[in-house]
């Protein structure tokens, strides 16, 4: 028997998308533990869904989105705008600048520098504006335990025009 797509999200397509290429940022490493997942699930479904019983519902439908490890080149063509990729951009960097997973390993390690490297050429921004992310991002020194919860503020921010 054949596997079947999971169905549609009941977020918009442009929510997905960012929700999707900060996951692939995650999996770069080629490791996305199950805790970031939850995390995950549980910030995103509070910030798409208003009440505990959509909320659950969401978590459980987005899981299997998070899941799975796109690529990026088919994930940017679909941002719509420059304030989308800009944010995408700052969402990509703190997600890899949090994912020190052992205590002698590099800040960024190679894998997580390449997809970066590969998202700013995808993104096609400003050299200034990717500077000034990522200084910004540097000097706000988001620690690993709150990543997940900042992401989901920047998102909400976002989502609401804020």
């Amino acid at each position: 028997m054949p596997l079947q797509p999971p169905s549609p999200p009941s977020i918009s397509p442009s929510q997905m998308t960012l929700l999707r290429i900060v996951s692939t940022m995650a999996w770069s490493d080629g490791h996305l533990a199950d805790d970031e997942v939850s995390v995950m699930l549980d910030q995103f479904s509070r910030l798409f869904a208003s009440d505990a019983g959509q909320q659950t519902a969401l978590r459980n439908e987005l899981r299997d989105y998070l899941m799975q490890n796109l690529p990026l080149e088919e994930l940017v063509p679909k941002l719509n705008s420059p304030a989308q990729r800009e944010l995408v951009l700052k969402l990509g960097y703190q997600v890899i600048s949090a994912s020190v997973r052992t205590p002698g390993e590099d800040l960024i390690n190679q894998e997580e520098a390449e997809a970066y490297s590969k998202l700013v050429s995808l993104l096609d921004l400003p050299a200034d504006v990717v500077q000034r992310v990522e200084q910004a991002s540097d000097q706000a020194a988001i620690d690993h335990d709150h990543i997940i919860e900042h992401i989901a503020t920047e998102l909400k921010n976002f989502v609401q025009g804020n």
